[in-house]
């Protein structure tokens, strides 16, 4: 039986990293996974939502992996995400995975065509079919993808010895119950319930507010391996406030993070990729607002 414990803890989703020009950067790439390797978390998530994967191209997603794997691969677990709305593109990113010596590929369901249940099952075992020798997780996100993951889905997909379970981004917590019950691992996605995806049965969180703030993340892993819920419920509720401040800006929310990564002294990983959009002018008073909120709940919880 193969020994999941290394897909348990705190995983960043990892932030796409660009140059003055909008490129990727390699540099930044590898700053950034540096950083987070130095701050203890157990593991990265590369390529998805956070990493602003579906604006990239193949050769730029295969690049980000490259980098990060150079810097800190052996050394975090790391889980790459390798969806694109094709499934030839999608395999090819796989099967580059594998070879780098990933932990774990990943996918959300085809987007826009809204495929039934045996053309999205096809074409993730078509996926995993390409990384043959490495852990399959599902990415359920339905809110963005516009289909949701289900348990006849899933029970389908468990027959595939590779697929080791679900990084469950939807809002019901009952979805994380849900799918360990059918014997999946789960990951706690929405960065707002952490410790209750956590309380109804996931192995850990991965989550796009991680890298901002990743001591308070830890500390909420801590409190529940602990039984320390009070104190659990005390940092989780400063983690959402802290998210409600960030997502009260006009620019994209990983454009504020960005902005938040550089006024800690973190990495400067550039902007956000067009169509999304970068801060506005008024944007500056909720990234320097957020940031000391961050600072202070580090300095009271942790």
């Amino acid at each position: 039986m193969r020994d999941l414990s290394k897909y348990q803890g705190i995983f960043p989703a990892f932030y796409a990293c660009y140059d003055q020009k909008g490129s990727v950067s390699g540099p930044a790439v590898r700053a950034l996974a540096k950083f987070l390797l130095g701050k203890g978390v157990q593991g990265l998530y590369v390529g998805g939502s956070s990493g602003e994967c579906i604006y990239q191209s193949v050769a730029e997603r295969k690049e980000i992996l490259e980098n990060v794997m150079s810097e800190v691969g052996g050394k975090l677990t790391i889980i790459a995400h390798v969806a694109c709305n094709n499934t030839a593109d999608s395999r090819e990113l796989a099967a580059h995975a594998e070879s780098l010596g990933v932990d774990a590929v990943a996918s959300i369901p085809p987007i826009y065509f809204h495929l039934p249940p045996k053309g999205i099952a096809k074409y993730w075992n078509d996926i995993s079919d390409a990384a043959p020798n490495t852990d399959f997780v599902i990415y359920n996100i339905p809110q963005l993808a516009g289909v949701a993951l289900s348990a006849p889905l899933l029970r389908e997909m468990l027959k595939n010895p590779r697929v080791i379970g679900v990084k469950n981004s939807s809002m019901p917590v009952q979805d994380i119950q849900m799918w360990h019950d059918e014997g999946a691992l789960v990951f706690n996605g929405p960065d707002e319930q952490l410790l209750s995806g956590l309380a109804a049965g996931a192995a850990g969180g991965i989550g796009g507010t991680y890298a901002a703030m990743p001591e308070l993340y830890l500390e909420i892993f801590r409190c529940f391996q602990a039984g320390d819920l009070a104190k659990g419920r005390e940092v989780q509720n400063e983690c959402c406030r802290i998210i409600y401040k960030m997502c009260s800006a006009q620019g994209n929310m990983y454009a504020v993070i960005k902005e938040i990564l550089r006024l800690q002294g973190g990495p400067d990983i550039g902007g956000v990729r067009a169509p999304l959009l970068e801060l506005e002018e008024g944007d500056r008073e909720a990234v320097v607002q957020a940031h000391e909120m961050i600072r202070r709940a580090i300095e009271t919880y942790c």
